[in-house]
């Protein structure tokens, strides 16, 4: 499986980065929706660049709670209120009072503004495809935010006065220029937060695979029908799914390419069961091994030129 790292920042993006910085010193709360089978791969860096700016509290939404794993939600829940000025909910659209109940945490978060007789403004922001648009219509009681289900569909910032005290601002689903974490740029591919394209559809089932058979082994026995022993390696694992899902090429060989699209598609679409890609301790030590590579890199980069700096003053002897 290849490590490498997703690069993303269309025109768009970077406009709306600059919009929202000009936005957010007149904003009292940020509400941040998150996919709950990804919370921090979701998690895009610059809200939180924005937020320490600005010290503003954030409304952390976990959308999607159906279809990941009740205990790991709630583990999130916890592990995300850790950190000061932040409130965590999770909820399903399909669940109308779950989504208005993130009115209530604005509230808890910006009590001042009511008081005052003020509106209290708030600002949504969320990577493409995690349900943004479809959560702003359920608050605003009306269609006012465009839903589809292809990243980036959101282009332009709108302000929508939801007639209940609060004013919320939308932006498009901005992503951060580079994903430093090869394994979050996995998980957002297989979640379908990036487009299909991004990535290589084999590379993103093998690493979903080797992570699910550790952590979900049993989901995957009975969805695909398998025996008691899961095959120890992932191409092993991948052919037996091509092999009970008829994914077959002339000579009895195994389409990979067509398993591979199988078992994500099964993944997105809550087939499998409900599933949570990361906990927060595998986070820990990803991200410290993202930091021993990034430090190394610098060190080859520094060698790199006083290599070449002795080489030049070598040559103009």
């Amino acid at each position: 499986m290849s490590s490498q790292t997703i690069q993303w920042f269309p025109g768009h993006m970077h406009k709306a980065r600059k919009e929202i910085e000009e936005v957010l010193p007149k904003i009292d709360v940020i509400i941040e929706v998150l996919d709950a089978r990804i919370p921090f791969s979701s998690e895009n860096p610059l809200i939180k660049t924005f937020r320490e700016k600005n010290d503003k509290p954030v409304v952390k939404v976990l959308n999607k709670r159906d279809l990941a794993d009740p205990e790991m939600t709630q583990m999130w829940i916890e592990h995300l209120e850790k950190e000061q000025g932040v409130k965590a909910i999770a909820i399903t659209t399909e669940n109308i009072n779950e989504v208005n109940k993130i009115t209530e945490l604005c509230r808890k978060l910006a009590p001042g503004r009511e008081e005052m007789g003020k509106n209290i403004r708030t600002m949504i922001m969320g990577i493409p495809n995690v349900g943004k648009s479809t959560i702003i219509n359920t608050l605003a009681g009306r269609s006012v935010a465009v839903t589809g289900n292809q990243p980036a569909v959101t282009r332009q910032q709108q302000r929508i006065n939801l007639q209940n005290g609060i004013v919320l601002s939308d932006t498009p689903g901005i992503l951060w220029p580079k994903v430093e974490n090869p394994h979050s740029g996995f998980r957002l591919a297989a979640t379908g937060a990036v487009k299909d394209t991004a990535m290589d559809y084999m590379d993103v089932a093998f690493f979903t695979i080797e992570y699910l058979a550790a952590a979900y082994p049993d989901l995957i026995k009975a969805r695909y029908d398998l025996d008691d022993e899961l095959p120890e390696t992932d191409i092993e694992l991948m052919e037996e799914i091509g092999r009970k899902r008829g994914c077959l090429r002339p000579g009895g060989r195994i389409d990979l390419h067509k398993a591979s699209e199988i078992l994500i598609n099964e993944l997105r679409n809550g087939i499998l069961g409900k599933i949570t890609m990361e906990r927060p301790e595998m986070i820990t030590e990803e991200l410290v091994n993202v930091a021993i590579e990034a430090e190394l890199k610098k060190e080859q980069q520094i060698k790199k030129k006083e290599e070449r700096r002795k080489r030049y003053l070598k040559n103009k002897r």
